[in-house]
């Protein structure tokens, strides 16, 4: 165990949100990264001003643990630098939560939850998480930020990677839907009205939490009773779903993604030149989608590379995605 702990540990410093991989390998394409040290160290993360974060599961449910089992919760700044600025990451989380940021002004009623990426080996807070939330609550929405359960090492066999069998991060994501809807008259939120945004590794379980109702999880309390499927998607440079042994121009899904009819609208953005996640992972789910009825736009472009988030760079996408997004929200009536 402690050989296994020290290697996820590695694995941290080395590939941490898939932002600190493969940025610079892409000549001539979005700007070169600036790599900065990364510091880690023992804590809990604490919200920005104006979050409340409150425990998914009560303290007396035992959670599956994540691969570092016991190992106390860390934060750490991320390298490279995206937008001029550090990033920070949690990890090790335990017990995960949902942070809370109500809208100041008007209030739509409608949510937004956003899961961060991290290659599963983190959550990425700031830069996926709570700055995607300070534009989200600036459009009159209510935004939850999920932190939860990390590292989960995706197992290989024969050098392909294959998906777990129960998804941590999805049980979380399901479990923070269904207290969101049941507490909906509490945070003053409509409980028809809550969608997702997913990021890297997050943009993986909207996708699942879009296709699939089924939990891996023992039910707790009434929450659970509660629809864990949003009322709409949006999946941002996604990972994991492209199925590309047939080739590079292979546009199957892995045999592990699932694809209901029942999946609501769905917005996808990618970046062209993304050296992490292929833009084709994006486009086999977006085609994937339509093949059943399910309405899915696509916001693609050239130049952007992988794990931007909202902070603006050189690149036409980090500057106009939101708005893109804003106006995806307004067609479905949201805004």
């Amino acid at each position: 165990m402690l050989r296994f702990r020290i290697v996820v540990r590695l694995a941290l410093v080395i590939c941490i949100a898939g932002a600190a991989c493969g940025q610079t390998s892409r000549p001539n394409r979005s700007p070169a990264k600036i790599e900065v040290p990364k510091v880690e160290r023992a804590g809990v993360w604490q919200p920005t001003p104006g979050g409340t974060q409150v425990p998914l599961w009560p303290a007396n449910v035992a959670l599956t643990k994540p691969d570092t089992g016991d190992h106390p919760e860390a934060t750490g700044n991320g390298s490279p630098l995206v937008g001029g600025k550090m990033w920070h990451w949690a990890s090790y989380v335990t017990r995960p939560t949902m942070t809370i940021y109500r809208p100041k002004g008007r209030n739509t009623g409608t949510t937004m939850m956003v899961l961060p990426g991290g290659g599963f080996y983190a959550v990425a807070t700031d830069l996926e998480g709570t700055e995607i939330c300070d534009w989200v609550v600036q459009q009159g929405m209510t935004c939850v930020m999920l932190k939860y359960r990390t590292p989960q090492v995706w197992p290989k066999e024969d050098g392909k990677q294959q998906r777990l069998k129960v998804l941590l991060g999805l049980e979380d994501a399901q479990r923070a839907m269904g207290l969101l809807r049941q507490r909906a008259s509490t945070y003053g939120i409509d409980p028809h009205k809550i969608g997702v945004i997913g990021f890297s590794a997050g943009a993986y379980l909207v996708a699942n939490m879009s296709n699939t109702e089924e939990r891996t999880y023992p039910l707790t309390d009434a929450a659970d009773r509660q629809s864990p499927r949003p009322d709409f998607a949006v999946v941002a440079y996604t990972a994991r779903m492209l199925d590309d042994s047939k080739g590079k121009n292979s546009l199957d899904l892995q045999p592990w993604v699932k694809i209901s009819p029942n999946a609501p609208p769905t917005l996808i953005i990618h970046a062209m030149n993304d050296p992490t996640d292929n833009v084709r992972q994006g486009m086999a789910y977006a085609l994937a989608l339509n093949d059943v009825g399910v309405p899915v736009d696509m916001r693609l472009y050239a130049n952007g590379g992988h794990a931007f988030g909202m902070r603006p760079t050189a690149d036409p996408i980090t500057r106009e995605w939101p708005s893109q997004l804003k106006q995806w929200l307004q067609n479905l009536g949201l805004l």
